[in-house]
């Protein structure tokens, strides 16, 4: 019999790996769905659709693996179910998850509409919500799992003045930070659960900004340099893939040293 303080073994998966990374068209996404793919991932890519996440799969296909597009809105609690379910009919197993999807929100509290609010707090943290209540029974049922947020360094600074995303973006990612430490009580000691905050990384997103004060961003960052997708995609894998795991309910910050504290 297993030792009192060890989980019970689980018993094996067949065939490779398996991930979901949402948001996977571009950006963080991609280069994590692209980094998992090389350590042997399965992965299936989450997005809204169109041509750009059907070439995203085809990059990462080229890595060697399976790979699949999954065309979804996060906030769509029954579609998300839908094609959880979908991916475990095709590889039987789920192993890792990365909710990466998420909008960005520049309007002020004194401009911005309350629908507004209600699609950004339904796009970044509903959506972790609903791949979280998706995946969940099948990783604890397989005793095996590691969930990964994207969160955010403006969960716990706020935005600074020149930032893309305002307040509504601040709050929806801090409460990713709270999902993350709830479920890592909650799901362990089968699955972990942790999240990454990414600092000033150059996405399309930001690329306009950045390149607008980079000397200015770039000073106040001691590594000397803005972060790329690929700085957050290794600690992504890191994440999924790190034995012996003893990390969970963690935050950890991507951002070259520029919020030290």
């Amino acid at each position: 019999m297993p030792d009192a303080a060890e989980p019970a073994a689980a018993t094996p998966a067949t065939g490779a790996p398996v991930a979901i990374v949402t948001g996977a068209g571009r950006g963080i996404g991609f280069a994590s769905a692209r980094e998992l793919a090389r350590k042997g991932y399965r992965v299936a890519l989450v997005d809204l659709g169109g041509a750009e996440l059907d070439g995203a799969v085809a990059t990462v296909a080229s890595e060697g693996v399976e790979a699949i597009g999954l065309p979804c809105d996060v906030s769509d609690y029954a579609l998300v179910q839908d094609l959880a379910a979908q991916v475990l009919a095709r590889w039987g197993r789920i192993d890792v998850l990365v909710n990466n999807a998420g909008i960005s929100q520049p309007k002020p509290i004194l401009d911005i509409t309350e629908a507004e609010w209600d699609l950004t707090i339904n796009v970044n943290l509903k959506g972790c919500f609903n791949w979280c209540k998706a995946v969940a029974p099948k990783m604890v049922d397989a005793k095996r799992g590691r969930i990964i947020n994207m969160s955010s360094v403006s969960a716990n600074t706020g935005a600074a003045r020149s930032a893309v995303s305002k307040f509504a973006y601040c709050a929806s990612k801090a409460g990713v930070l709270g999902l993350t430490r709830g479920l890592a009580k909650e799901l362990a000691p089968y699955v972990t659960v942790n999240a990454i905050c990414p600092g000033s990384i150059e996405t399309h997103l930001t690329a306009a900004l950045i390149e607008a004060r980079r000397d200015e961003i770039t000073n106040g960052i001691p590594l000397g340099r803005v972060g790329t997708p690929q700085d957050i995609a290794v600690v992504v894998a890191f994440l999924a893939t790190v034995e012996p795991n003893y990390i969970t309910g963690e935050v950890i910050d991507v951002d070259g040293g520029q919020w030290v504290n």
